[in-house]
């Protein structure tokens, strides 16, 4: 009996995130463990932000111990932490947010484990990086995609909040479309939707029947009319969407006096005009998928998304006649019970022999590869047919193609330096307190006698990085002398921010749902701007 009152107790305490993503989608998080590098402040806000709704398991890695400057922007030590051991002292403090989340830390740099047992970061679901030096996150960023682990780098320098995420290849079913149109079919009504429709005459119902019809049947028999009286195509501009609209209006019936019955179903059709007569068709981005080298040459190691990807394809070729499968869902509307559940359960039906279909080409090709027939789950087929059109793959380049000399991405280094003040001046000058590390051994401005010097010497260095990449473009003094005066200092607003937005990447890789950034994320918290590259 105690089973299902955990249960309701966790629907209450996680009720908003799994009507964002799930069971499905919270299973996948209580049960990934991930890693942090460094519990500095924007390590522990990541983490604040993936304990609080349930993670399963983290390990901070953090050699350092606890400092005043850490006590000073970090909610997650205190003063009588200071010469403790960072990791740990933060660890003891988040755990204290989630009772159902296992808290670890090993206090020990990520260089020497690096040096001494780099498959250590082979355990982990996903890999975070927290203010890292170029050198040591080069090699961790090396190791993780040779073995095919996500790495999300986060980083807060100043007013400044620097994202990257690599990662081979993410896939994702529920990418969760903002503006979603529902699959309806009217332009290319499946026989049996065809049939349903027919079954009502609008011409011969008593007013209560006439009045509580559904929309979508409205829509779809004046759209017959449409076809047999006006032009064989959908309506499309404006002025044959009002044509169609009083097409409509003009089936309202009437009373005694001749003036129209308030028909509300009759008014959602016509409001519904617009998103009803969308063009049933293949989406750009799902066409790409079909002709995705993995989805043509599936073998063995080919995940499951690839294999299904591959029978909603032969799907399309076949049963489909070039469509793909129906959703199976409609929208709430006006209508009696009776009348929308028959009109509910069209769409159902056909749904179930789409998935049905698309199960069986599946079976063939894990026959053909020699897998399991059960190694792709009813629910994992449903899922997928549901959310066919919104299928989304994203590859990340490596760290060491965006910071080779010969593979860098200067043509969008170069599109986006028109403006002298886009964000990307600020992976510039990043890019070059780096260097000023690296020549130096410490960053630009630490104490205040410093920033003066540090001027010239961090300008030469961007210009000494520019060069070397053969970027001919200008960065304004301003932002030389804004990051020698920041000292590399990590302010908790900004640093609280950057941990909001990477957690929210690391839930979206790790459930799978919802599409990450392709692969550079800039946050300037000096105009509150924010903007994405693929560098």
């Amino acid at each position: 009996m105690a089973q299902p009152g955990r249960a309701s107790l966790k629907e209450q305490r996680y009720d908003r995130q799994l009507r964002l993503w799930g069971d499905h989608g919270q299973e996948a998080l209580e049960s990934a463990h991930v890693c942090v590098i460094n519990a500095t402040a924007t390590g522990t806000e990541i983490l604040k932000n993936l304990v609080l709704p349930g993670i399963g398991s983290f390990t901070i890695v953090d050699g350092n111990l606890v400092s005043g400057e850490d006590v000073g922007n970090n909610f997650f030590l205190q003063k009588s932490h200071i010469g403790q051991n960072r990791a740990q002292s933060a660890t003891e403090l988040l755990q204290e947010l989630n009772n159902d989340v296992s808290g670890n830390f090993v206090e020990e740099s990520p260089e020497k484990l690096l040096d001494n047992d780099p498959s250590f970061f082979n355990r982990f679901n996903l890999v975070v990086a927290t203010q890292l030096p170029e050198s040591t996150l080069l090699r961790l960023a090396e190791l993780l995609w040779n073995s095919n682990i996500p790495l999300l780098v986060c980083r807060t320098y100043g007013l400044v909040g620097y994202m990257r995420v690599i990662i081979k290849e993410h896939t994702v079913v529920e990418s969760h479309p903002d503006n979603m149109l529902e699959d309806l079919r009217l332009d290319k009504p499946f026989p049996e939707l065809r049939e349903h429709v027919q079954s009502y005459d609008l011409d011969h119902m008593d007013k209560k029947d006439h009045s509580h019809t559904p929309w979508i049947v409205i829509v779809a028999k004046y759209l017959t009319k449409w076809f047999n009286e006006k032009s064989d195509q959908l309506p499309k501009s404006y002025k044959e969407k009002e044509a169609f609209r009083q097409l409509i209006r003009q089936g309202i019936l009437k009373n005694e006096n001749g003036t129209p019955e308030d028909e509300e179903n009759f008014e959602e059709a016509i409001k519904n005009v617009n998103t009803a007569l969308n063009t049933t068709e293949i989406p750009r981005c799902i066409v790409e998928i079909f002709n995705d080298d993995c989805c043509i040459n599936l073998t063995e190691q080919s995940p499951s998304f690839w294999i299904l990807a591959r029978a909603v394809k032969e799907f399309v070729a076949n049963e489909g006649q070039g469509s793909l499968p129906v959703r199976g869902t409609i929208p709430d509307m006006i209508a009696d019970s009776n009348k929308f559940i028959k009109l509910q359960n069209v769409y159902r039906e056909k749904a179930k022999r789409d998935i049905a279909a698309v199960g069986n080409h599946a079976a063939k090709l894990l026959q053909s590869l020699g897998k399991a027939p059960e190694s792709i789950s009813e629910r994992e087929l449903k899922l997928f047919c549901s959310n066919s059109a919104f299928l989304r793959v994203v590859r990340c380049r490596s760290l060491s193609e965006e910071y080779g000399l010969n593979t860098f991405n200067k043509d969008e280094i170069i599109s986006h330096m028109d403006n002298p003040d886009s964000e990307l001046v600020l992976y510039l000058m990043l890019r070059a307190v780096d260097r000023f590390y690296k020549q130096h051994g410490r960053y630009p401005g630490v104490y205040n006698y410093q920033v003066e010097d540090d001027i010239g010497k961090l300008k030469s260095c961007l210009t000494g990085f520019l060069q070397e990449h053969g970027l001919s473009v200008v960065v304004k003094d301003d932002y030389v002398h804004e990051f020698c005066r920041y000292g590399a200092a990590e302010p908790h607003a900004i640093a609280a921010f950057m941990g909001g937005a990477a957690a929210q990447e690391v839930i979206k890789v790790i459930t799978g749902q919802f599409v990450i950034f392709n692969n550079t994320y800039i946050y300037s918290g000096m105009s509150q701007t924010s903007a994405t590259f693929q560098l």
